[in-house]
Formats: structure tokens, sequence, C-alpha cells
């Protein structure tokens, strides 16, 4: 159940917030009471269209364009963030890439680019917003958005693999050292969502059937990963850094 008043006064930053889990993570924080920046990449119209809802929710909406690989980009999305909305109080490091192959057949530049996005460019995320909430002496809530495939690891999702494993240990470097500052970071690892990205990789057919083998009975949607979201990022979670919450409906169990 959305608490509308949850996250009033809080400014939050989501990087790859035109589609799929970052929209919906976007349109959750904003329902709780958070002016939001909506960060995307090659989405425009469709950020657009998330901020102007958040907009008719009465909450302030920034848009803003950068490749989280592009460090530099991501440093002026910050202090644009911080001149026009008055600064961080949460980070929710979203964006990724996945280019798939098999080990044997990688080409090296998709490799590395994919590292650029769904490593690199958390680490940009969470350590800008890390740099401004210690700035600001106020605390602060930074989330992960990692994945099941730091525990498993799917074949012909090398760089993915590999990336999401660096992430939740990044996140867990942080806890440790941010506790101090009352800045909590923790993960989320989510299993097969519903979303245009995985839609590229797979048919309707093929989604429903993945469903159905999941124990839940169900794929994943954004919204079941924002709710955790709106929670980590709350003062009710105040005491929560440093772990991983797996949402999944059982798959790994399966």
């Amino acid at each position: 159940m959305k608490n509308p008043s949850r996250l009033t006064g809080k400014v939050a930053l989501i990087t790859g917030a035109s589609r799929g889990i970052g929209r919906a993570i976007a349109i959750r924080l904003a329902a709780e009471g958070a002016d939001v920046v909506v960060n995307y990449r090659s989405h425009g119209e469709e950020a657009q269209a998330a901020a102007d809802e958040i907009r008719r929710g009465g909450r302030r909406a920034l848009v803003w364009q950068a490749d989280v690989a592009d460090r530099d980009a991501v440093a002026r999305m910050f202090a644009a963030a911080v001149e026009q909305l008055g600064g961080i109080d949460i980070a929710v490091a979203n964006a990724y890439l996945s280019i798939r192959a098999p080990v044997i057949e990688a080409e090296w530049e998709n490799v590395l680019r994919t590292l650029q996005v769904s490593q690199f460019g958390v680490f940009h995320t969470c350590q800008m917003a890390a740099q401004q909430m210690v700035r600001q002496g106020r605390g602060g809530k930074i989330a992960i958005i990692s994945s099941i495939h730091e525990e498993l690891a799917p074949a012909a999702s090398a760089p993915y693999n590999m990336a999401k494993a660096a992430i939740n240990h990044l996140g867990r470097t942080m806890a440790i050292e941010l506790a101090g500052r009352h800045i909590n970071v923790n993960m989320i690892n989510p299993g097969w969502i519903d979303t245009p990205g995985e839609r590229a990789f797979a048919t309707e057919e093929e989604l429903e059937e993945g469903g159905k083998s999941i124990p839940w009975g169900r794929l994943g949607r954004p919204d079941d990963i924002a709710a955790a979201v709106s929670f980590l990022v709350s003062d009710e979670a105040d005491y929560i850094t440093g772990a991983t919450l797996r949402i999944d409906g059982g798959l790994v169990l399966r």
C-alpha cells in the first residue's frame, strides 16, 4: 500500500527511469511524496511521459538525458539535480545493459560496453550520490538494482553476470564505509521481470511459459521491485544497510 507522505520532502534520482523497473520506481517514489530526477539515455519521449505523470501527482520532476557510462555526464546530471531540486536524498542505480553471447563468441566491444553501463555506471552513480549526501550532512539512501545473476550464472551472459556480482560487492563496501554518515546502501536482486528489455530477448509465448515455471506462477512485474525500493529508501528501513533483497517469486529456490 502506498503511503503518500512517506517520502515527503525528499529528492530521488533514478537512472534508467524511462521504462520498465526504473519507471515504476520513479512513479512509486513520487506517489509517496518524493520529487524525482528521471534519467534516461535513449527513450526521451517515455521519460517525459513518466515525468508528466509525476507532475500530475503534484511532485516535481526533472528529466535528464545521460549515459551512465559517461562519468562527466553523470556529474552534470547530479549538478543539475542539486541546482534545480535542492539536493539528493535518494539514489537508485537502476540503468543497465546486457549484450548476450557465449564467452567464446563474445565481441570485446560488447563486453566492454556492458561493463561500462552495468558496472561502472553504477559506480559513478553511487559514488556521486554518496559524495553529495556527505556534503549535505543529513544522511541518505542508496539502492542498487542488481539481479539474481549475482547468485546464478546463466549462459551467454558473462559480462552482465560479472557486473551484477561486482555491484553487489560495491554496495556492501559502501554500506560499511558510509554507515557512520547514516547513509544506507542496499541491493535488490530481481528475478525474471516482465520489462521492455526482457522482451528484446523473449517472445510473448516464451514469457508466458517462463512465468509458469516460476514457483509463484508468474513473471515478476516492475511494480514488485518498486514497492521494495520504496520501503528500503524510507525511514522505516533506517536500520537496514548492506542487505541484499531477492525478489524472484522463488525462482532461485527452484
